[in-house]
């Protein structure tokens, strides 16, 4: 019998489409396996410090080859294998992963069961790789809505990680923009602050991601272009990245393409 989850109270309506789902275009793109762009010549003072992804398309990849959507986000996670290593090699000092957001418990409980213990089980297999890597891992979202034991590994994995200094890897689980919002009003609030002492510096530095750098660049895989109540207070003046790749195909040479796309472009911040 398959394991009934446990929802958060305030979280979205079941919702689960079996099927239908529409294929996506990104199909037959370079595998995290491939080399790296070979002329990539952009100057480190002109690459993203902070680079968050929106990492779509792992079920839709798995459809398309007669795989479960659990093969589907197992892929994935190879994926972000190849990405957090080439960041490293980048020289990108944050990268943001949006993981499981809020609205994804409305999937059935066989694919959300199933995230969590793929989560579980990348923490324990990957921590040391993190530690070799240089990464310090960081949690965005309600860690207290997660199951025990899940919450347990990322606990175990935030402090083998916290010496980590090249690079800074926030992994967005159980996360919602609007939710952050909340949460951090609700800090605000709870700290007994007055209107006229909340300013943009000080609702900041309530959020998830308090003391880190803005997003430079959005980068969203699978062929959608929007921002799914990701980081929506941060990623105010970042740049985005739309790619018809589905996520699990999305490697270096993708990522080294939105690296160059980046650099192409004029930040003026309203100036």
């Amino acid at each position: 019998m398959a394991r009934r989850i446990s929802r958060p109270t305030d979280s979205p309506a079941r919702v689960h489409r079996e099927s239908g789902q529409a294929v996506g275009k990104g199909l037959g793109r370079p595998s995290p396996d491939a080399a790296p762009t070979e002329d990539f010549e952009v100057p480190p003072e002109e690459l993203p410090c902070h680079v968050a992804i929106i990492m779509d398309g792992n079920r839709r990849w798995a459809k398309a080859r007669g795989l479960t959507e659990m093969e589907g986000h197992a892929a994935g996670v190879e994926a972000v294998r190849g990405i957090i290593r080439h960041s490293v090699r980048r020289g990108i000092e944050v990268l943001s992963l949006y993981a499981f957001s809020r609205e994804n418990w409305a999937r059935s409980d066989d694919e959300v069961g199933g995230l969590f213990l793929l989560l579980e089980q990348v923490i324990r297999n990957e921590t040391d790789e993190l530690k070799k890597q240089g990464a310090r891992v960081r949690l965005l979202g309600r860690i207290d809505e997660l199951l025990p034991e899940t919450r347990a590994s990322i606990e175990q994995a935030l402090e083998a990680t916290a010496g980590g200094t090249r690079l800074q890897l926030n992994i967005a689980f159980n996360y919602s923009g609007r939710t952050e919002l909340v949460d951090a009003a609700r800090k605000l609030v709870a700290a007994g602050l007055r209107p006229d002492q909340i300013d943009e510096d000080v609702l900041a530095g309530a959020l998830y991601t308090a003391g880190l750098p803005d997003p430079d660049m959005v980068i969203r895989t699978g062929g959608d272009e929007r921002l799914s109540n990701f980081l929506i207070w941060q990623a105010a003046y970042a740049e985005f990245c739309f790619s018809p790749i589905l996520w699990p195909d999305f490697g270096r040479d993708a990522f080294d393409a939105a690296l160059v796309e980046y650099a192409s472009r004029q930040r003026r911040f309203g100036r």
